[in-house]
């Protein structure tokens, strides 16, 4: 027997109370779900970043969406258990964040899509008074950074060698069929998601020109794709980066550190 969440029903998070339930509580999974997709993925630069400072900024930036992970999923139950030991179907996170890291330029497109729709998401939901306000009020500050630091390399890379632009527009077409699933209503968040992707596309379109870069031709909106990561279907790098997260943990049950 499992719960709604994806877990066993003898596991911590099933015994815990949680904050939220409902519609709410399947939003606060599919944004915690985001932030904990993207963090790893960030994480794997560890060791891998083409310069020390950027082995930093990649590290800070996995941290604070660790962070806003950690407070999202704790609404919904135990963190750990349904970081560790939900399966994939379970996991609500868009496709575009499972996305593989790639060269440094695909990664800053990823990050460029992701992180500009994540503050203006999280910009709106300071606005009321739901259960996410005070999460998005601290979260919307760190993402700021996440985002200029994303606009500042696409701009870098995207004006400089002949080598960096096309590295740049070949990552930044490769993420933009991904970014549709963005703006797919999330029952429980209270947003308006036409809305969101009209300034979401304005932003980013902006960035990408002034970078002398192409917006990518590659529709955006692609059928039954739409949308299917937060119904708990994902790409195939996704089950790779699952394994790695979760070895640990369910190679070591109960233990403490």
């Amino acid at each position: 027997m499992t719960t709604t969440t994806g877990l066993p029903a003898s596991s911590p998070a099933s015994s815990s109370a949680p904050a939220l339930t409902g519609a709410p509580a399947a939003a606060a999974l599919a944004l915690g779900d985001d932030a904990l997709v993207l963090s790893h993925r960030l994480g794997e630069w560890a060791g891998h970043a083409p310069v020390l400072e950027e082995e930093v900024a990649l590290a800070n930036i996995a941290l604070d969406l660790l962070g806003q992970a950690r407070l999202l999923l704790s609404l919904v139950g135990d963190e750990d258990a349904l970081a560790y030991l939900r399966e994939e179907r379970a996991f609500r996170n868009t496709q575009l964040v499972e996305q593989p890291n790639g060269d440094f330029a695909r990664t800053i497109a990823r990050q460029l899509c992701f992180s500009t729709y994540q503050e203006l998401l999280y910009d709106e939901l300071t606005l009321g008074d739901g259960p996410f306000a005070a999460i998005a009020a601290k979260a919307v500050k760190e993402v700021a950074y996440h985002r200029d630091h994303a606009e500042l390399w696409t701009l870098r890379l995207g004006d400089g060698t002949a080598e960096s632009h096309e590295r740049m527009q070949t990552g930044l077409t490769d993420m933009w069929r991904f970014t549709d699933e963005l703006f797919q209503p999330v029952e429980g968040l209270g947003t308006d998601p036409a809305a969101l992707e009209a300034r979401w596309l304005a932003r980013t379109t902006d960035v990408v020109e002034r970078a002398t870069l192409t917006v990518p031709e590659v529709p955006r909106r692609h059928g039954w794709q739409a949308g299917v990561g937060r119904q708990g279907l994902h790409t195939e790098p996704f089950g790779l980066l699952l394994a790695e997260m979760q070895h640990l943990h369910r190679s070591h049950p109960g233990a403490s550190w």
